[in-house]
């Protein structure tokens, strides 16, 4: 898979996003073993210390967990899993929300907008 950073956050908050992303599409399934931090490092093309970083902030979030000869593993709480993709969801819609209003939609002209995009995908 590929890592793309830009210059808008700190890489080590755009690499918990690919891992949580990750985590909510079903490509890290629910205890899956996580493949190491150097291995992720050498994928993202990072310092290991960066990745390292983004891990335990997001073990700090309780997504993810360290078995301590084995590993970090994804989460069997499939509740907190559901929760981060609500929320999620959540996020990204206020961010397209505010966007269109922005743009000078109003509030009852962006459902028919994006009733009209679901019908024609």
């Amino acid at each position: 898979m590929m890592w793309e950073f830009n210059s808008e956050k700190p890489v080590y908050i755009q690499i918990m996003d690919e891992i949580k992303a990750r985590i909510i599409s079903g490509a890290y399934q629910a205890g899956q073993r996580m493949p190491s931090v150097r291995e992720l490092a050498e994928e993202a093309r990072v310092n290991p210390n960066t990745m390292q970083k983004a891990l335990s902030e997001t073990e700090r979030q309780g997504l993810i967990f360290s078995m301590r000869t084995s590993g970090k593993y994804i989460t069997n709480d499939e509740q907190k899993i559901t929760e981060l993709k609500s929320n999620t969801a959540k996020e990204e819609c206020e961010v397209f929300i505010n966007k269109m209003l922005k743009l000078g939609f109003s509030k009852d002209e962006i459902p028919a907008i994006i009733s009209d995009i679901i019908h024609n995908m």
